[in-house]
């Protein structure tokens, strides 16, 4: 992914990370679904270390998992998420960070969640990702992905009033399995549901649940 793609997802988000904040922080309160699957993450990597909140953003994510004792970290490209998310969250460690590009030493991680932290990566990256969070999970280790489904393309010139340059790339259930597997992920659940009214953007959304292979 080229230098100057990745500078403007973290621009965009530096620049939404406030109001990002305000909508989104809660967001889990009104999604029963993603709560359960956290909640199934958390037991299956019981045992297996820390895990990775990866894309935490404000770190609503972590902090569900934090409270049901997992021992997590967060990653994020933008730094404004990176303070956002150490001062809602204490005792939790936060770091900024880019996921084609982990500074993290192979097999530090029981598990990584990545809930729509893949959406900005094109095609042409996703194999590089897939292959760097098999590097840095641990053999037996969980990864959770969350993403919209579909095949579309969105692209932003302005997000919630501020001025951004920001694509988001729709991935379908069998082809995001496709790359998953390609990278030597094993593929255990894979679950879809409608979007939630009023809540969230009006997207199918695509849960997949992935082992890294016993060595």
């Amino acid at each position: 992914m080229e230098y100057q793609k990745i500078a403007n997802v973290q621009h965009s988000y530096d620049r939404v990370a406030d109001e990002y904040v305000e909508r989104i922080y809660d967001e889990l309160q009104h999604k029963p679904l993603d709560r359960q699957l956290l909640e199934q993450f958390a037991l299956r990597v019981h045992g297996l270390g820390p895990v990775c909140d990866l894309g935490c953003g404000p770190g609503h994510v972590a902090r569900y998992l934090h409270e049901h004792g997992v021992r997590v970290e967060g990653v994020d490209l933008s730094p404004a998420m990176i303070a956002h998310a150490r001062q809602l969250n204490p005792g939790i460690d936060f770091t900024q960070g880019d996921l084609l590009a982990l500074e993290v030493g192979d097999a530090m991680w029981g598990g990584i969640v990545a809930f729509y932290s893949l959406i900005h990566v094109p095609r042409a990256d996703l194999g590089t990702a897939m292959r760097e969070l098999k590097r840095v999970l641990r053999p037996g280790g969980v990864l959770l992905l969350a993403f919209h489904c579909g095949d579309e393309t969105i692209h932003l010139d302005e997000w919630w009033g501020q001025p951004v340059s920001l694509d988001t790339f729709f991935f379908r259930a069998d082809e995001m399995q496709g790359y998953v597997q390609a990278a030597g992920f094993v593929i255990e659940e894979v679950i879809t549901r409608p979007p939630y009214p009023q809540v969230e953007y009006p997207s199918h959304r695509v849960y997949m649940f992935a082992r890294k292979p016993q060595e």
